[in-house]
């Protein structure tokens, strides 16, 4: 019988082979890497989630399609293959990602403001934060029914407007407050709140007007906030100012008290992870409790000599965890450091290697399946990227021999250990320089050395006397322990206000392009992930993204979303500002998005510009050509047939109100009007181009309930 290829001219069955014949070689190369594969799930789940977060619900047929085609490919190659399993699982696991995503964005949907609302609100508080350095206390309340309101809410308020009366969770308060929709991104590719308050229920934001009313007080529980609370207060009264806040925030997380001049000195010093409970100080608590629970069941015979004590620790250390996490908020970092401690425990309970990337996968996959949203977040990559860089590199043989055990003196194994720290702090702080970028436009240069020493510090001085000093607060002798905690923070803020201030301390970018970004972390998998020669191709497309990172061009012009603000910078990262009595944030947004540390001036002060009270127009030289600006400064009104002659003679307008129709400028007008449809707006004017923030965010299901017209209630 003649086989149906074999019937085939030659010319048509040659690439039947061919494509076997590649086939097999992959699954070659495949076999090589077995071992591995397992470890690309989450790399599949992420990329699911990956794609929702660029497309939306739109993208999912094309997933679909996708999908489908990479399924029938496998049956065409034989699903015997490696390769065709291979295929068919990332098929499963981007249509697991995507609809993890899409679930999650549709179980919390809810409604959200559309405008700014003033007027009387009443509701049940449901947690209280309280903001020491802003001098703010935060609400989050369930509104009553009957009122136009989304169901949740956030609301800032000072001790004043509570007065002597005691606000506790469950308590019913009236109060009269301004609302605001949750703010998306001012500028292309600034923080985009409106994407957590969605995952977090919350439909609104604003300030109290007046004092509140308790119509209904409850007293103190013991919930979870409340002890957090209790415990971050009770820290910092035990310490001086500045090392109280710091110690609150080592323990329970709470980083609203810290002095913002300290906390800038800890990012820029590259120190920030100090202070968000992760991995570090999960170990810390996880091992002390291993040891102290270990040691305690030894004490008792009936218990050591028919149980297995180290099991019993670990299941003692793993509720400790726990309870830790729950006391910490919960957020992303706390919860991916506590899965990884409970995996840990596990592996050591039966026998297993402790810390390997298969368990760094587990943990990633938990939290990608549970918390999908965290994925876009830079908590999420920077906290697993570092564990990831850890486990790698400690993997690697050179390492091992390096940190393996030997019969040497105690100072050449200390200076060892010191190297090894060094070693792992600097991979680290290239493998997170990235992300850190691509999330805050600027990283800190020297943080591998700083961590040498505060790592240490932390983990084996501040935190075992802060532990010591809360146990001996039972009896009430705990100033010595608090005392010792306190001389460590202060070593800690002066080596972060040291190191932050050296020269080239801080290294700014304007923001790169997401494909560069994903260019370099795809690229940074495939050579962590791989053990064959062939990881060295992953060098490829991190040089491509490194190479569009370092190019990414400033932007010429910012306009925020609402008109009112606008930015000019030239190539060399001068920054000049239309108004005066531009807000921090705002200021620090549009300097993060160019990417710059020079001080911004104002706006007058800018050569080529011609300035009146109402209107401003600035002239820049950009490529082969010159180009004018023009802005509104004031709501006053200017007569029409004067401002339909200087919009005539402007290649963009802005402007915070609307303008006639009869202003038409040569290329883009962006008034009330546009900017309500666009948001902010970034333009390069060598290339002729403008980015809008709804370029990027129109597809997200916050940015389309906030548009909605229906009332909240309907």
């Amino acid at each position: 019988m003649i086989s149906f290829f074999g019937s085939l001219p030659r010319q048509y069955a040659r690439p039947n082979f061919q494509i076997a014949s590649i086939s097999m070689a992959i699954d070659r190369r495949l076999e090589r890497e077995r071992e591995q594969l397992p470890l690309w799930l989450p790399v599949g789940i992420g990329s699911g989630i990956g794609i929702w977060q660029v497309t939306g619900d739109s993208g999912l047929v094309p997933l679909l399609i996708m999908s489908v085609s990479l399924v029938l490919f496998s049956v065409a190659i034989g699903l015997r293959r490696r390769l065709a399993r291979l295929l068919v699982i990332a098929a499963i696991t981007l249509i697991v990602g995507f609809a993890a995503i899409s679930l999650k964005s549709a179980s919390v949907a809810g409604p959200v403001l559309q405008k700014v609302w003033t007027g009387s609100l009443y509701g049940r508080v449901d947690k209280i934060e309280y903001m020491g350095a802003r001098g703010v206390i935060r609400l989050e309340i369930a509104t009553g029914e009957g009122q136009d309101l989304p169901p949740k809410i956030r609301l800032n308020l000072t001790q004043e407007q509570i007065g002597t009366a005691s606000l506790n969770v469950g308590a019913i308060i009236q109060v009269r407050a301004r609302l605001m929709p949750p703010n998306g991104p001012i500028l292309p590719g600034s923080y985009d709140f409106a994407r957590r308050a969605w995952f977090q229920r919350l439909g609104a934001t604003g300030r109290a007007l007046g004092p509140v009313a308790i119509v209904k007080s409850t007293a103190a529980s013991n919930s979870i906030p409340e002890v957090r609370n209790f415990l971050t207060q009770h820290i910092i009264a035990q310490m001086p100012k500045g090392t109280g806040e710091i110690g609150a925030a080592l323990i329970t997380g709470d980083q609203a008290n810290i002095d913002p001049v300290d906390a800038q000195a800890m990012r820029d010093s590259g120190m920030a992870h100090l202070l968000s409970i992760s991995g570090l100080h999960v170990t810390a608590v996880v091992g002390f409790l291993f040891v102290l629970a270990g040691r305690a069941f030894a004490l008792f015979p009936m218990v050591a000599l028919r149980y297995p004590v180290p099991l019993l620790a670990a299941g003692f250390s793993a509720l400790g965890a726990v309870a830790y996490t729950l006391l910490a908020g919960a957020e992303v970092p706390t919860v991916r450091s506590c899965i990884a401690a409970l995996l840990i425990l596990l592996a050591m309970a039966l026998g297993r290697e402790a810390l390997t990337l298969r368990l760094v996968s587990a943990g990633a996959i938990i939290v990608l399946l549970f918390w999908p949203e965290a994925m876009a977040g830079p908590s999420f990559q920077l906290s697993f990227a570092a564990v990831a860089t850890i486990v790698i590199l400690h993997e690697a043989g050179w390492m091992k021999r390096w940190t393996e055990r030997r019969d040497e003196a105690l100072i050449a194994r200390a200076l060892r250990a010191i190297v090894a720290l060094i070693v792992t702090g600097i991979a680290i702080e290239f493998i997170l320089a990235p992300i850190t970028l691509y999330h805050f436009h600027r990283t800190g240069m020297y943080s591998a050395f700083a961590n040498v020493m505060a790592i240490p510090l932390t983990t084996f001085l501040v935190m075992p006397a802060q532990a010591l000093a809360l146990m001996l607060d039972l009896a009430g002798i705990g100033a010595p322990a608090w005392w010792i905690a306190g001389q460590g923070i202060e070593a800690i803020l002066t080596l972060a206000r040291s190191v932050s201030s050296l020269q080239g301390a801080v290294m700014m970018m304007p923001a790169m392009p997401l494909w560069a970004f994903v260019m370099m972390v795809f690229g940074g998998l495939w050579i962590g992930l791989l053990k064959s020669p062939a990881r060295v191709g992953g060098l490829l497309p991190v040089a491509i993204g490194m190479w569009a990172m370092l190019s990414a061009p400033r932007p010429d012009v910012l306009v925020t979303s609402d008109g009112k603000h606008l930015a000019v910078s030239e190539p060399d990262g001068r920054v000049a500002l239309l108004r005066a009595r531009t807000g921090e944030y705002i200021q620090d947004m549009m300097l993060e998005s160019v990417g710059t540390l020079s001080e911004p001036v104002n706006i007058e002060q800018w050569p080529g510009t011609h300035c009146s009270p109402d209107v401003c127009v600035i002239s820049m030289r950009r490529g082969s050509r010159e180009w004018s600006i023009m802005a509104t400064r004031t709501a006053y009104a200017i007569p029409e047939l004067e401002m339909a002659a200087a919009c005539r003679r402007a290649d963009i307008v802005v402007s915070d109100r609307w303008l006639p129709v009869s202003c038409q400028p040569k290329w883009i007008k962006a008034d009330r009007g546009m900017l309500a449809e666009s948001g902010g707006l970034a333009f390069f004017l060598p290339s002729g181009t403008v980015v809008s923030v709804n370029d990027e965010n129109a597809h997200y299901p916050w940015v389309k309930a906030a548009r909605t017209e229906p009332p909240i209630n309907q």
